[in-house]
């Protein structure tokens, strides 16, 4: 509907008058003057039309303004010190879109140094996807946590399980904040609803939606345990780190002289020796491409599927998968090339690449499909299992089973580490973790041996025992209770002992050509102890076919008992 109206009328009237009329009669309506100027529009969309603002509405936007722009002038200044983003500027490098805040106000009447209490929590989107998220502004008191930011933390852990998506931590804090004012006489940490309830959530969440946390800066004391509840995460270099106690209060307690942060409970600390870093990125740009790339690979919660994308081919010719894999069970080779003949183009995500490496664990895509890689890594101690790479490995599959990512293990392992040293650090209690990790995931896994297979190491690596939807060998596989070498020794030391080195040579070498014999993968195939030998450059299509079968077709089973008892 146009209206004509007098020239005079000025504009902020003319909005009005278009507006009372639209929301009147229920339809759109256009104010122009007598020569036919446009002067007002109202009806068609209320976001690009200008409304009438009363001075109440100007005064609380104005304090929301103020609040979103975060901590005093100082704060600032010190991020800026630092090399950090304002906590703002993270969020819209990961999301496409913030849909909603909550708590912006919180303690606004107490402090109007403590914008927000100085953490954001809300729902945002990413490619599609919602996705709940807390971040502390570390331009408030360094990131402190106050009792109101506990409170928020707590309300988008419990709207994140009711919504069933992913759990976003963006971390960038000193602690809990432990100013007198925090908190009343005789008031813990521990009270039912405070400080313990933000861990008790990230455990109860734990497998039922996904948790990735992103480290900015040093996180010290208890709330350094919110980074390592997290199933996934991301460490920027330089600026983050994560311990118990500071390097003061760890000089103060104990008399350890450590320099700093970084060598206390740096990234590289956390990535090489504790395994508590899944992945170390250099700047924050990349750390915000990683959350990404995460979440295209998993699930919103444990009922759904990862997403599919288009395929790619892989980054190498899957035909020429045969001439990597020597034909000496004992020669080096990167395990990395095979997988890189099996995985999408560009999918490949290595989790944990520094820690124990001689198990190799990532996520990647194999025809668009996500698949959890369990790889032995014969480039380093032989592929041998430690008892941390068995914790690792535990862990990565644990994982995998929650979230309905299948699994795909490249076997080539001369089994267990042996000797007095890995008996003290527990590696059969810490080996139990990954054969009982194996044994109970119930995503489609399919075992792989691409060479060797001994000992034990074939129980962890989804052997035929071990519930795999396939056991596929290739032409080097070789499947055994121990290696040639060892067998040779276990069975004829006492005959060995007292010949001469030459004759000692020929009757070990003619021992090993009988024991050949006996771990003839055609002949293991013959009698199906695997379910098919085939072709080295067919394995990436064999993969494709089988998780087409198997994936949103297997169905898990309930099994009579609370759950087991061997804990990781």
């Amino acid at each position: 509907m146009e209206i004509t109206i007098d020239d005079e009328t000025d504009e902020e009237i003319a909005q009005a008058i278009a507006t009372a009329v639209s929301e009147h009669l229920g339809t759109p309506v256009e104010l122009t003057d007598r020569s036919g100027g446009a002067l007002a529009a109202a009806g068609e969309d209320w976001d690009e039309e200008a409304a009438v603002v009363t001075e109440r509405e100007e005064t609380i936007r104005g304090e929301v303004e103020a609040i979103m722009s975060g901590g005093p002038e100082r704060g600032h200044d010190k991020i800026e010190d630092l090399g950090k983003l304002f906590v703002r500027d993270r969020l819209d490098m990961i999301f496409d879109r913030i849909e909603y805040e909550d708590g912006t106000f919180a303690r606004h009447s107490e402090d109007d140094d403590l914008p927000g209490d100085g953490l954001l929590t809300g729902i945002g989107t990413i490619d599609g996807r919602k996705v709940a998220f807390t971040a502390n502004d570390y331009t408030v008191k360094a990131g402190s946590l106050g009792q109101m930011g506990v409170e928020k933390v707590i309300r988008i852990q419990e709207r994140a399980m009711d919504l069933n998506v992913p759990m976003l931590r963006l971390v960038d804090s000193t602690g809990a904040r432990l100013n007198a004012e925090e908190r009343e006489p005789g008031d813990t940490h521990m009270d039912r609803y405070r400080g313990g309830k933000m861990f008790y959530n990230q455990c109860i969440m734990s497998g039922q939606v996904p948790q990735i946390g992103v480290l900015y800066g040093p996180d010290v004391a208890g709330s350094a345990y919110t980074p390592v509840f997290c199933d996934y995460l991301i460490m920027v270099e330089d600026i983050s780190g994560m311990a118990i106690a500071s390097p003061r209060i760890v000089r103060a307690m104990t008399g350890e002289d450590v320099s700093g942060m970084q060598e206390l409970g740096g990234p590289h600390l956390h990535a090489r020796h504790s395994g508590s870093a899944d992945v170390v990125v250099p700047d924050e740009e990349t750390a915000a491409e990683r959350v990404r790339d995460v979440l295209g690979l998993i699930p919103q919660n444990y009922s759904e599927r990862p997403p599919t994308v288009p395929a790619a081919p892989p980054r190498r010719n899957p035909k020429g998968l045969d001439q990597v894999i020597p034909d000496e069970p004992n020669k080096a080779y990167d395990v990395h090339d095979v997988i890189d003949r099996l995985v999408d183009r560009d999918s490949w995500l290595e989790l944990k690449p520094e820690f124990r490496p001689e198990l190799v664990t990532g996520l990647g895509r194999i025809d668009g499909r996500t698949v959890g890689v369990v790889a032995n890594q014969p480039n380093h101690v032989s592929g041998a299992i430690f008892p941390d790479s068995a914790g690792k490995g535990a862990g990565f599959v644990w994982t995998c089973d929650a979230y309905n990512i299948p699994l795909v293990y490249l076997c080539d392992t001369p089994g267990f580490m042996i000797g007095s040293q890995v008996e003290k650090e527990g590696v059969l209690r810490k080996g139990r973790k990954f054969i009982y990790a194996t044994s109970n995931a119930q995503v489609p896994k399919f075992c792989v041996i691409t060479r060797k297979a001994y000992g034990a190491g074939i129980y962890a690596m989804a052997g035929p025992s071990f519930a795999p939807d396939a056991t596929l060998a290739l032409p080097s596989a070789e499947v055994s209770v121990m290696g040639p070498d060892a067998a040779v020794n276990a069975l004829f030391a006492d005959q060995i002992e007292d010949m001469d080195e030459s004759a000692k040579d020929a009757f070990i070498q003619s021992a090993k050509q009988e024991f050949d014999k006996y771990i003839d993968i055609r002949a293991q195939a013959s009698t199906m102890q695997v379910d098919e030998l085939l072709p080295a450059g067919d394995l990436r299509t064999q993969l494709e076919r089988r998780l087409d079968t198997y994936c949103g077709n297997k169905t898990r089973e309930e099994r009579p008992r609370h759950h087991g008892t061997v804990f990781f």
